[in-house]
């Protein structure tokens, strides 16, 4: 069986490592190359985008797949919708990895909101904030005037900060807790805003802002597919086994 996995998720990851000694399966992992130097898979990989919806059913079909796992981001809407309607149209085999959203605990201060545009509702004038949203959606704080932009991303930008008195901060996740709460308080954050991805590794920086009484404005997912889903690599890894 040839299985394509649109990666990107350490969910992912685990599953390509699972499956790299399957004799039975041959799996062909695909990265959309939003990171320059992504970390390698066991698995044969290629990177950057299909070229649309059309070069995408194409490349399905000209590489003969069996099957699809999409195990994008959640936050990847554009990707996993192709990727599902495609899917449906060919007659293939298709899952999504989706993990669960993160959930408040005692302690936090968390509000939901719908996207980035709303933020500035939500958010004083002369308050440092703390993008953990990543690059891609940035401008979509054009309206957050007046405020202390800090934007964490994993690549250096090749042009200047888009917002006045704006900066970015290279890092490569995980971070620990006491990393995330040492560097909050170092930058003196008054405010972080964060998308509702889930996940175990990234979420160091809501405990640290728990830790330190920082409010956080998580931004909603958007709309859940309709298509056969699962939470775990482990899931994904029966559901694949199963096709065989």
């Amino acid at each position: 069986m040839k299985l394509l996995l649109l990666a990107g998720t350490s969910e992912a990851r685990k599953l390509a490592i699972s499956l790299a000694d399957e004799p039975r399966i041959k799996v062909i992992a695909s990265l959309a190359g939003v990171t320059r130097e992504p970390l390698d898979l066991p698995v044969p990989m290629r990177k950057g985008g299909f070229g649309g919806r059309a070069a995408f059913r194409e490349y399905l079909r000209d590489q003969a797949f069996d099957a699809v796992v999409d195990g994008t981001h959640p936050f990847a809407a554009k990707i996993s919708k192709r990727c599902c309607e495609v899917a449906r149209e060919m007659d293939l085999p298709h899952l999504q990895i989706l993990r669960p959203e993160w959930q408040p605990e005692a302690g936090d201060l968390w509000t939901f909101i719908a996207d980035e545009s709303k933020a500035a509702g939500h958010i004083p004038q002369g308050a440092t904030v703390f993008l953990a949203t990543g690059r891609q959606t940035l401008h979509r704080f054009g309206n957050m005037t007046g405020r202390k932009l800090i934007c964490r991303q994993i690549d250096s930008s090749e042009g200047e900060f888009p917002f006045e008195g704006g900066e970015y901060l290279i890092g490569r996740p995980p971070f620990s807790i006491e990393e995330e709460v040492e560097l909050f308080t170092r930058r003196k954050v008054d405010w972080l805003v964060v998308k509702n991805a889930g996940g175990m590794l990234s979420r160091s920086k809501l405990v640290a802002a728990r830790q330190l009484r920082i409010p956080v404005l998580l931004i909603n997912r958007p709309p859940v597919l309709e298509c056969a889903r699962v939470e775990t690599a482990e899931a994904a890894l029966d559901w694949v086994r199963g096709l065989l």
